[in-house]
């Protein structure tokens, strides 16, 4: 039984080390290619041009998790899926792929438009059916929302490198896909705005973190504001660069806070945690910035 637990607590804390190593090595390549258009941008455009790196630093995170945990990530397949551990280091090798592949902006056509696919997958086959399962509860709702708006921030990067007349269909479909996101989680934070804000999971924000209700409040107002126009696709470049640069604000200011103090924590699984939430919001905002980036700036 101890050798057991004890084999399990390293596990965990291989993943804990993977995925925070991961991240940062990702980091270092974004910012390569992403410094030219840093330097080429003026205002909140220069949060903007950080959209791939945004988005592909969480990939690499959870292909680390999915790589160094894959016993503990094939929970999560379903049973009628055969070989649940294969398809649970195939994901992960995939998500960093993918990571790479945004990351340098190479071939980022065939890695965004087949992440989206990914998870649009996840979503039918995993989080529908515990939609379904529990339909009163939230959270299944939200992550179900959440994992399309990935879907949609991967179809942007993809039709942004793409030049057929298929990809403003691509960037039609990942517009409504972020607009919709936005108005769901805005009406979320006003009903638990104590929640933590960006995606209104179980988490809550800190009793520490000062203001939190007002910062659950303007999130949700944001994310309204934001959402309306977007899917109304008015003002929509300019509605998606406030909306991310506003979450990549709360991912540094907010749940970058949360993450020293949960990697500080003893527990290994409530590091993984921290982790997870900082990558998750990250990407939600490089989904919101995607959607920036591959909007014509007449529509500003």
């Amino acid at each position: 039984m101890y050798t057991t637990l004890l084999a399990t607590f390293f596990e965990i804390s291989r993943t804990a080390v993977s995925m925070c190593s991961a991240g940062i090595l990702l980091f270092l390549i974004a910012l390569w290619p992403a410094k030219t258009d840093i330097a080429r941008a003026g205002g909140l455009d220069k949060i903007v041009a950080l959209s791939n790196l945004c988005f592909a630093i969480p990939l690499a995170v959870f292909g680390a998790e999915h790589l160094s945990g894959a016993k503990f990530i094939m929970l999560a397949v379903p049973s009628y899926i055969p070989w649940r551990l294969f398809w649970a280091y195939f994901v992960g090798a995939a998500l960093l792929a993918a990571s790479l592949s945004i990351a340098t902006k190479i071939q980022v056509r065939w890695s965004g438009l087949l992440f989206g696919i990914m998870m649009f997958l996840f979503v039918v086959m995993v989080h529908i059916p515990r939609v379904l399962a529990s339909p009163s509860d939230r959270i299944p709702w939200t992550i179900v929302i959440r994992e399309m708006s990935f879907a949609g921030g991967a179809w942007l990067l993809a039709a942004s490198a793409m030049r057929e007349p298929g990809a403003s269909k691509l960037s039609t479909v990942g517009r409504v896909l972020i607009a919709i996101a936005a108005l769901f989680f805005g009406v979320e934070h006003f009903l638990h705005p104590a929640g933590c804000p960006g995606v209104p999971l179980e988490k809550l924000t800190p009793v520490w973190i000062p203001g939190r209700l007002l910062i659950g409040y303007l999130t949700g107002a944001i994310l309204l504001v934001a959402g309306a126009s977007i899917l109304l696709a008015k003002k929509t470049r300019l509605a998606a660069t406030y909306l991310g640069t506003w979450i990549f604000l709360l991912v540094l200011f907010i749940y970058g806070p949360i993450l020293v103090v949960q990697l500080s924590d003893p527990s290994t699984e409530v590091k993984v945690e921290g982790i997870n939430y900082f990558a998750d919001t990250l990407l939600f905002a490089g989904a919101i910035l995607a959607l920036a980036s591959a909007t014509p700036r007449t529509d500003s």
